[in-house]
């Protein structure tokens, strides 16, 4: 058999067991949020429809979407049109020969066709919450991956923008929890980028103009021009979308620039309205930093009014770590409209390194075994065995050594492995049915009978 090198495919990684306690660790105070707030969890398959997913993130995100070839491609008697087929596919077309199944590139688009298949049997308004893995086909970089978990919430069925207060709340509690402090969760409206697309030619323009934007902190206000007329903009129109750019000051005062620069646009006054809302309802007792920014655009299609972004604290160079937005009709892509709703989610790959770099992982994060008994032999063994089951009944985490050996191996593996306590059972310890119990932190060491160990001891 030939020998194969190890590796991964670029883009993926694997965690041990330091990394997972970490990562569970974030996954539980999110989950813990989510669940206190009323939100339901749920799961959907790894694969999707192709058709599902294309045509539903923008020119861009479509092209990051990885797809699955079809079985048997490998068809003798079909070879020439299957060759013929996948050079189609490769030119950007979708050929069902060929492909017809896909990674799914974020949880909202599968939610989405959840709800579509399953509304008859919801109670709305429906809030859902999703911890899954996605795959994006896009170009590896510290905090961008193409294997990674998404943290989604979502309520569908409601138009109030209560449900945006809430899902605003849950962005600064979870960062409370976490530790995360200095945060920014930036805020904007597609309605007011809907307005500057009507200010600069046409509505039919936005998604040009939101991708161009999307890209500002990337590329640069010079280099989002270039492309913006490269879109087929005018100049006049370029130093409108120039000017929105440049709106700064405190939520106030943008808010009053807002209304001056879309001063006859019903649409753009829809968007500042609901904006106005969220920033006095918004709780001021978290630790948290609710800021207007015209410049976010969030360049997926779907989205039809408030915008989130999560922006990293400025002393981690990392960007954002959550987004999402309000989508009021994702499920009439699918056949069955009028069915509002909006979400957020949590970027915890983001996350996990913001939280390495500030060093805000608790010290108990990495808590594995609490007790290791030795093995001095098959019938000492069998005695610590029994007693290792009753610790498991309390909630111990306990290990037997998986061999008789000598005290100084089994010394080593406890400490590489941090376990604090190691309980010793020899041939007298047996007859009088007590242990040697040490804490390995001071080196500290007592005789207890096993009634103690099981009943009374403090771990």
């Amino acid at each position: 058999m030939t020998k194969t090198t190890a590796g991964l495919p670029q883009g993926t990684r694997d965690f041990g067991p330091d990394v997972v306690r970490k990562r569970n660790y974030i996954f539980n105070t999110i989950r813990s949020v989510f669940e206190l707030s009323g939100f339901e969890p749920l799961e959907t398959p790894a694969m999707e429809n192709l058709e599902t997913l294309m045509g539903k993130y923008g020119e861009e995100g479509d092209k990051l979407i990885f797809k699955i070839l079809n079985n048997g491609l490998d068809n003798k008697e079909k070879e020439k049109q299957i060759r013929d087929d996948f050079e189609k596919v490769l030119e950007g077309k979708n050929i069902k020969g060929i492909t017809e199944r896909a990674l799914k590139y974020d949880l909202t688009i599968p939610f989405a066709r959840y709800v579509a298949m399953n509304h008859n049997q919801l109670t709305f308004p429906f809030k859902r919450y999703q911890i899954q893995p996605v795959w994006r086909a896009d170009r590896p970089q510290r905090g961008r991956y193409r294997e990674f978990y998404q943290c989604d919430a979502d309520v569908v069925g409601s138009n109030s923008l209560l449900n945006e207060v809430e899902l605003a709340n849950i962005y600064a509690k979870v960062f409370m929890q976490l530790g995360i402090k200095g945060f920014e969760l930036k805020i904007n409206h597609r309605k007011i980028l809907t307005a500057l697309a009507e200010l600069c030619g046409g509505a039919e323009k936005m998604n040009d103009i939101a991708v161009a934007i999307d890209k500002l902190d990337k590329i640069g206000l010079e280099k989002v021009k270039e492309e913006l007329s490269a879109k087929g903009l005018t100049a006049q129109q370029v130093t409108t979308i120039e000017n929105y750019l440049n709106i700064t000051g405190s939520n106030e005062e943008k808010i009053n620039s807002l209304k001056k620069l879309f001063a006859d646009n019903e649409t753009a006054k829809k968007g500042i309205e609901e904006i106005q809302f969220l920033v006095t309802s918004h709780p001021t007792t978290h630790n948290s930093q609710l800021t207007i920014d015209p410049t976010l655009a969030r360049g997926l299609n779907y989205y039809t009014g408030i915008i989130f972004e999560a922006k990293a604290p400025a002393e981690v160079k990392m960007g954002s770590i959550g987004g999402g937005g309000r989508y009021d009709d994702l499920t009439g892509l699918f056949g069955v409209p009028d069915i509002p709703g909006v979400g957020i989610s949590f970027g915890v790959d983001r996350i996990y390194d913001v939280m390495e770099e500030l060093k805000l992982f608790p010290a108990d994060v990495h808590a594995g075994t609490q007790v290791l008994f030795f093995n001095l032999g098959e019938k000492e063994s069998q005695r610590s065995f029994g007693l290792v089951q009753q610790l498991r009944q309390k909630g111990i985490r306990t290990e037997l050594y998986h061999e008789s050996a000598k005290f100084d191996k089994q010394f080593k593996y406890a400490e590489k492995k941090n376990i604090p306590w190691v309980v010793i059972i020899g041939e007298k310890e047996i007859e009088s049915e007590t242990c040697n119990i040490k804490d390995l932190r001071t080196g500290q060491q007592q005789s207890i009978s096993w009634q103690q160990l099981i009943n009374e001891f403090q771990f």
